[in-house]
């Protein structure tokens, strides 16, 4: 066999992941499940081009430079893809321990690299502290584009670091500002001031919808 099923990393609504040792080295597959209330060939489609779609973002985010997993196989016909399994800890186990200074650089640096997805039109689509991972030698991964797409619109875009400041506000409370304005420290060092700042107005949109806005956040 090509490659030995190890365990299972996480069951998701839409997929299965699995650590495995292929041709010697780990590796993560992501296999799409089939839906039992859909009709078999529609959610055959589905979910091919699902994972159509998230090995192109992988791909054009690798090429613009964004640590991201590396694509080794995608088998269409299992709805999977075969990638790089990344060693390190989730920034959601460790952010909440770590001296301020270095959650304001590692921030920072998160900021930068979710600026240059969306100054290239790519949405992560589930950007939380559990999809970004800390490598012993300080490199951050940027992982599960599951739920991404490619879109240049100031709506999704400010959908996308909406859902980033629900997960900071739930994950890391005591936190969650000093996270949030260095990582759109970072953000606008890529994307420039004028998209930053309509981004930004778009959260606050978004968030108006729903419920109130703590005033220190819009500082």
């Amino acid at each position: 066999m090509d490659a030995i099923r190890c365990e299972i990393l996480a069951k998701g609504a839409e997929a299965v992941i699995f650590k495995e040792i292929w041709y010697g080295i780990p590796i993560v597959r992501k296999v799409r499940m089939p839906k039992a209330y859909r009709d078999p060939r529609l959610d055959r489609i589905l979910r091919q081009r699902r994972t159509i779609n998230e090995a192109r973002l992988l791909y054009d985010a690798r090429k613009l430079g964004i640590s991201v997993p590396a694509i080794m196989d995608i088998n269409l016909d299992d709805t999977c893809i075969m990638m790089e399994y990344i060693e390190g800890v989730r920034l959601r186990d460790i952010l909440n321990s770590m001296r301020h200074e270095e959650v304001k650089s590692i921030m920072k640096r998160v900021g930068v690299m979710v600026g240059m997805l969306h100054v290239n039109g790519i949405v992560h689509g589930d950007l939380t502290t559990s999809n970004m991972i800390l490598t012993e030698s300080g490199n951050i991964f940027l992982i599960d584009f599951g739920l991404g797409m490619h879109s240049d619109d100031i709506e999704d875009l400010g959908v996308d670091l909406h859902i980033f400041l629900r997960a900071l506000e739930s994950t890391h409370t005591q936190i969650t500002d000093i996270c949030f304005k260095s990582f759109l420290s970072g953000y606008e060092r890529i994307v420039g001031n004028e998209m930053a700042s309509r981004v930004v107005d778009k959260i606050w949109e978004i968030r108006a919808r729903g419920r109130y806005v703590s005033p220190e956040l819009r500082k």
